[in-house]
């Protein structure tokens, strides 16, 4: 998975403002902690001692079975530095919109915790819930703040300040789609190279091999419809800065206008309508909505396509379809055009880490995410035991020894551009194309980069249409609803705040625009 997420995340959104501010008391009636300054990469000067705290870190996956092992060795190596102790609570993929938004508006205590555009991050951002990190990161940060290239610094501020560290290894996130390989192969399918071919063989599938679910999805972020729209090179469809991944209101054509999906159906309404007729045709997965892995149906053998944020195929995931189906194989199909300047990026980071303002321990999280993204620790914790789970292969490839133990999922809470290992024996086209995704002068810069959206305005309208929201968009972009009936009930109970969502958001770009001369 990489930044789409790849993936139902519903936008709930009903916040309360919580107030809490950095650098002041570590505990209730406590005096602060001694300033220590970021005199070397572990942000501790030399003869500093620090009393032991424990931060509570929430991010989304499951845990793998190793992690107790992997905290332990990190904990060993903080003891006579940082003295930090971890707490990392793991949150279901589908679960992760509501979890987190009803956390953070409880005011239980959260230190760091995962947050995306995708996902909540600016509606968040708006109602008060994170801490600003550039004094922060200015004092505790010198080593993540080097581990990520200027233009991402750049890129991604919010109101002009960091609100969250980004986490990411390029400027766009490869996508694909997971296929049983050996089933294509059994049903005398060429290589599949079209989006028309892949659909000839979901329904082949359904056709022939009557055990197997030919389609499955997950969630907004990863529904059919939505990533469909990654590969659209004719019209340029991406989602807004307004609603996260949602494609009720989208962009086209880079040219800075925002349209209403309820008023200017087309392509993304074909797409819809296609969707749904998959469903009621028996492709997609009839459960789709109630999965909490999305990909963990093709590895257990039940699934013959599914949606990938990446290009390739983690270890886990090729190592599990060989424990459940011996015969089993899996492949991708990508429909991602690599020539120059083909895609639009904004340099925005799908994935992002953020310290709550209700955290006690603000400097020390800021002093784990440096030590965090020191090279050794970077291994440890992206990789888990090296000499067990992993192994190096110069400075920036590595051999995975044990996926099932541990499992690389650095992109929920550390990832940088600078440490990230790839994997070795991988397929050289993977390899290549994420070698494109790497380098920023093979991509067309959005007009829009730098656009910061301030929903203030517009807050309760979000609210409004975040409810509605969670109560049809995944299921229609995946096909489950009838595309003109749920459109129809989006625009009775909703449609009034999107268009106000919409007049705010063009007029905040038209001033956006207007100030660099366009």
């Amino acid at each position: 998975m990489k930044r789409r997420m790849s993936a139902a995340l519903a936008l709930l959104i009903a916040l309360v403002a919580l107030a809490g501010c950095a650098g002041k008391n570590e505990g209730e009636g406590k005096p602060s902690e001694p300033s220590v300054k970021a005199e070397n990469s572990a942000g501790l000067s030399s003869n500093a001692k620090l009393e032991e705290v424990t931060l509570k870190i929430m991010i989304p996956g499951d845990r793998p079975p190793d992690m107790d092992l992997v905290i332990a060795e990190a904990e060993k190596r903080m003891k006579d530095t940082i003295n930090v102790k971890l707490d990392v609570v793991f949150v279901p993929w589908s679960d992760l919109a509501q979890k987190t938004q009803v956390t953070l508006a409880s005011g239980e205590n959260i230190d760091l915790i995962f947050d995306a555009p995708w996902l909540h991050i600016n509606q968040m951002i708006a109602s008060g819930f994170y801490e600003p990190l550039d004094d922060l990161l200015a004092e505790y940060g010198k080593t993540v703040l080097d581990k990520r290239p200027q233009q991402m610094w750049d890129y991604n501020k919010y109101g002009g300040k960091i609100m969250a560290v980004p986490l990411g290894v390029s400027y766009m996130s490869g996508n694909s789609y997971i296929l049983r390989k050996d089933i294509r192969e059994k049903l005398g399918v060429p290589p599949i190279q079209t989006y028309e071919d892949l659909i000839a063989f979901a329904y082949k599938v359904k056709e022939q091999e009557k055990g197997i679910i030919p389609m499955t999805a997950g969630s907004a972020t990863y529904s059919f419809v939505a990533h469909h729209a990654l590969n659209d090179y004719e019209t340029y469809v991406r989602p807004t800065h307004a609603l996260g991944n949602s494609l009720m209101l989208y962009y086209t054509n880079n040219d800075g206008k925002v349209h209403n999906l309820l008023e200017e159906r087309e392509p993304v309404g074909t797409w819809l309508a296609n969707a749904n007729k998959w469903f009621k045709d028996g492709l997609i997965f009839k459960d789709i909505l109630t999965t909490k892995d999305f990909q963990q149906p093709i590895s257990a053998g039940k699934v013959a396509i599914v949606t990938n944020g990446a290009f390739g195929i983690s270890d886990f995931h090729k190592n599990t379809i060989k424990n459940n189906v011996p015969n089993g194989e899996l492949e991708t199909v990508t429909f991602f055009n690599p020539d120059k300047g083909a895609n639009i990026t904004n340099f925005k980071q799908w994935n992002f880490l953020a310290i709550p303002k209700v955290s006690k321990h603000k400097e020390r999280a800021m002093m784990f995410l440096n030590w965090a993204n020191e090279k050794e620790n970077y291994d440890l914790l992206s990789y888990g035991i090296e000499g067990k789970h992993w192994e190096a292969v110069g400075e920036d490839k590595m051999k995975n020894l044990d996926t099932t133990g541990y499992y690389a999922f650095g992109y929920v809470w550390l990832w940088n551009p600078v440490d990230e290992r790839t994997v070795v024996g991988g397929d050289p086209k993977n390899d290549e194309l994420d070698a494109v995704l790497r380098n920023a002068d093979m991509f067309t810069t959005d007009i829009l980069a730098g656009f910061e959206f301030d929903s203030t305005p517009v807050q309760n309208e979000v609210s409004q249409y975040n409810i509605v929201d969670g109560q049809y968009y995944t299921a229609l972009f995946n096909g489950v609803m009838d595309t003109e009936d749920t459109l129809k009930k989006f625009e009775a109970e909703a449609g009034p705040a999107l268009q106000k969502i919409q007049q705010e958001l063009q007029r905040q770009i038209d001033v956006f625009l207007a100030a660099k001369g366009k």
